[in-house]
């Protein structure tokens, strides 16, 4: 129980020298390798993209929209080069399709001449939508052509615009509706134009009449002069004549009183008389003629009259009088009142005269304004008259819409840019896109396999004296038959199993019975240099190396820098690139180059194995007791 728990001598063994030591680290290492490097080198590829190398074309001749210069495709150029998303690379159309074809670059991008003319398109009656023309080619990487994909889709949703299809079908609607107001201003331009031209008659007629009344107000002006002259020298009239009307009363007043004293005087006066007759009549009656008797009688009615006249307030003559003085102090009140009406009328005169004044100078600035008005009037009915104009071709350049076009239109808009994808030797499916990668694996998985069960150098024709290179070869040859067998076995299972049909059959069998036996000569080499078990080990983390470094699943410019060093220096890169090519087709130099490096790899081998031979013809302790032996 306690020996089975002890680590016994299988692990003691290694403890006995230096190699055996590195061999012990190297086994515990070995997972790492494979597990971390692998991490390591496909972390996160798709944040690499970057550094994918793209052509970039724009052939777009551009256009005019509204008198304006229209350029989309040197904006969506140089948007796509700043994003940085890809390393896009400004080129002709040539170079980017000898490019892609050769490998330079994955694929690529162009931006045909009429892009700016189909992104303006909306406005016109024939809506299309904008390409932009993405170009693969399998034969590169299948991986760099699926990065591709996805790349398009995000220049697809960069480039068009970010509103929805509803959205525009309402922007469009509104776009109609402004059609229908434009029209409708242009029928209210039509009426204000026929306004204004009604505004500009009155507007000449106003001209007119200002400077007719304009000029009516200078008269009236020059009236209100006189008159304000002619109420002054009136008031001066008035006041004079108050004056004589105020004495005139005062002396009526005086001859009515002594008009009364005399009424009085001329009472006593005819009594007098009346007594003077009646003596005198008595006293000389008898000689008094009829003559004298009727001047007496005469003189006493005179005297009566006079008494009567002068006496008593309801005579003519006291009637008058009163009269007289009534009037005259009537006069008197009347022309006091006439007097302050007269002073009244000259202050009003004066200030009529003023305002007046005013009113000319007035008069005179609105009979110019008016003619300013009659010149802006007919100004305003030539620019309404322009304005209907322009609002009526404006309508008339709305586009009116029917649903169907409004709809296409909207499509349109909310997706103004399609893509155009075109495949250069397309891979029909995912497997035969890494079919190239995983068949030289599996050859080289085999011939791991082939010399754990073979040896890889025989002692036999070392001991018998024969040549290092027959040595190798005699080695060689059997582990060749069975890469060969692998090869024509793997095919048969693939094509007919799976379904890989290469587009060059024949080529495709041959290239990968160059693979199988190179990979056996280079496993060998290992073996034969480093010994079988050390060789084992080193060949296990040359396997790692390569697939990391062969660009056969991502394209190696997404792995990280030492791998994309050990790129070119990798088997296994050629053969990936000379399997993609004939699976999928798009022959070039790039073929003849993995024939020439793995035929050259493959005589490098075997002369490596023969040198390893010519140095083991010696026998050593080293030899007869390996620190490692498996």
């Amino acid at each position: 129980m306690l020996a089975g728990m002890s680590l016994g001598t299988e692990l003691k063994r290694f403890s006995r020298g230096l190699m055996p030591r590195v061999a012990l680290v190297t086994i515990v290492l070995m997972p790492l390798l494979y597990g971390a490097l692998y991490l390591w080198a496909f972390w996160d590829p798709f944040s690499q993209a970057g550094k994918i190398p793209v052509a970039l074309v724009n052939r777009d001749q551009g256009t005019v929209v509204d008198g304006q210069p229209l350029n989309a495709g040197d904006q969506v150029t140089q948007g796509l080069v700043d994003s940085g998303e890809l390393e896009f690379h400004q080129v002709t159309a040539y170079e980017a399709s000898t490019g892609v074809a050769d490998g330079r670059y994955y694929f690529s991008v162009t931006l045909p001449g009429d892009f700016s003319r189909s992104v303006a398109s909306p406005t016109g009656p024939d809506p299309e939508k904008a390409r932009l023309i993405f170009t693969f080619n399998d034969a590169n990487n299948y991986l760099g052509t699926v990065i591709g994909q996805n790349a398009a889709q995000q220049i697809l949703n960069a480039v068009s615009a970010q509103i929805g299809e509803q959205s525009v079908d309402k922007v469009l609607v509104g776009l109609g509706d402004a059609g229908a107001g434009l029209r409708r201003a242009a029928d209210g331009a039509q009426q204000l134009a026929t306004g204004t031209q009604t505004a500009d008659a009155g507007a000449q007629q106003l001209a007119t009449g200002s400077r007719t009344l304009a000029d009516g107000l200078g008269t009236a002006k020059a009236g209100s002069t006189a008159l304000a002259d002619g109420t002054a020298q009136l008031s001066a009239g008035i006041d004079t004549a108050t004056g004589g009307a105020s004495a005139l009363a005062g002396g009526l007043d005086q001859l009515s009183g002594a008009t009364t004293q005399l009424g009085d005087g001329a009472g006593q006066l005819s009594a007098g008389v009346n007594q003077l007759v009646d003596r005198v009549t008595g006293a000389l009656g008898p000689v008094l003629d009829a003559g004298t008797r009727a001047q007496l009688d005469q003189l006493r009615d005179g005297a009566q009259q006079l008494a009567f006249q002068l006496g008593d307030p309801s005579s003519p003559y006291r009637a008058g009088m009163s009269q007289a003085v009534g009037g005259a102090g009537q006069l008197r009140d009347g022309l006091t009142q006439l007097q302050s009406g007269g002073q009244q009328a000259a202050s009003g005169a004066r200030a009529l005269d003023d305002g007046l004044t005013q009113l000319s100078t007035g008069g005179e600035t609105l009979a110019q304004g008016a003619g300013q008005l009659a010149d802006g009037t007919t100004q305003l009915k030539d620019g309404s008259g322009e304005l209907a104009s322009q609002l009526k071709e404006g309508s008339e350049q709305v586009p009116q819409w029917d649903d169907q076009q409004r709809t296409a239109v909207a499509q349109t808009l909310s997706a103004p840019v399609e893509l155009d994808q075109h495949h250069d030797n397309r891979a029909k499916t995912f497997g035969t896109g890494f079919a190239p990668f995983f068949l030289p694996l599996a050859l080289f998985v085999g011939g791991i396999i082939t010399w754990m069960l073979l040896r890889p150098i025989q002692t036999r024709p070392i001991s018998t004296g024969l040549g290092a290179l027959r040595v190798v070869l005699a080695s060689y040859w059997p582990a060749a038959l069975i890469a060969i067998s692998q090869v024509l076995v793997m095919y048969l299972v693939v094509h007919f199993g799976v379904g890989l049909v290469p587009v060059y059959v024949v080529g495709t069998i041959a290239f990968l019975g160059l693979v199988g036996l190179t990979y056996m000569a280079l496993i060998q080499a290992f073996n034969a240099i480093f010994g079988p078990a050390v060789g084992r080990v080193v060949t296990l983390a040359f396997l790692m190396l390569q697939l990391v470094s062969a660009g056969g699943i991502y394209p190696v410019e997404t792995t990280a820098k030492p791998f994309q060093i050990l790129h070119p220096f990798d088997p296994m890169t050629y053969a990936v690139n000379g399997l993609r090519q004939l699976t999928v087709g798009g022959i070039d130099s790039r073929l003849w180059v993995s024939i020439a490096v793995l035929l050259g790899l493959l005589l490098a081998s075997l002369g490596a194995s023969a040198l390893a031979v010519r140095r083991d013809r010696a026998w050593t302790l080293m030899r007869l007791h390996p620190p490692i032996e498996v």
